[in-house]
């Protein structure tokens, strides 16, 4: 064969052959779910002592038929009183335990991951609960154990 012919024959069979052992240029990437809390109107709001207060979740899902869901744990929890807005942002910030703070906690919600569903959470405020600022912690916790959180500021009023 001339060395002619065996170019060609390269020039033709390499391509076809590269094409058959290519790999995708990086891992498969699928979107996956996303859960935000909360609607403004559930934390802008004045709560009383003995009231439920109930988180939206916010849902925002690809349009991928016949993609799996992901498990999650959409979790939440109130905790204070604090005497103002800046008290709660410095506990935040690591600043030494203040006395006398009590935790209410929702049930953990498990969501099925269709772009329609609405997951509620829901966390009663004890009917003796103090009036002050509560800071309200959200988690989202993956099956994979990755976790994302946010915050906010809730306030109860004294009982009327």
């Amino acid at each position: 064969m001339s060395v002619s012919r065996v170019r060609l024959l390269t020039c033709l069979v390499m391509p076809l052959l590269a094409a058959c052992a290519t790999e995708p240029s990086g891992p498969a990437t699928t979107a996956s779910v996303i859960y935000t809390c909360c609607e403004a109107p559930d934390v802008d709001r004045l709560y009383q002592p003995g009231q439920t207060l109930t988180l939206h979740w916010t849902v925002e899902s690809p349009e991928e038929p016949g993609r799996t869901p992901p498990q999650v744990e959409l979790t939440a929890r109130l905790t204070g009183p604090f005497a103002t807005v800046g008290d709660v942002k410095a506990a935040t910030e690591g600043t030494p335990t203040v006395p006398g703070l009590v935790t209410f906690t929702a049930t953990p919600v498990r969501p099925s991951g269709m772009p329609d569903e609405r997951p509620l959470s829901t966390i009663v405020i004890g009917p003796d609960a103090k009036p002050g600022y509560y800071n309200l912690v959200t988690s989202v916790v993956g099956d994979d154990n990755t976790a994302s959180s946010g915050g906010s500021i809730v306030r109860v009023a004294p009982k009327p």
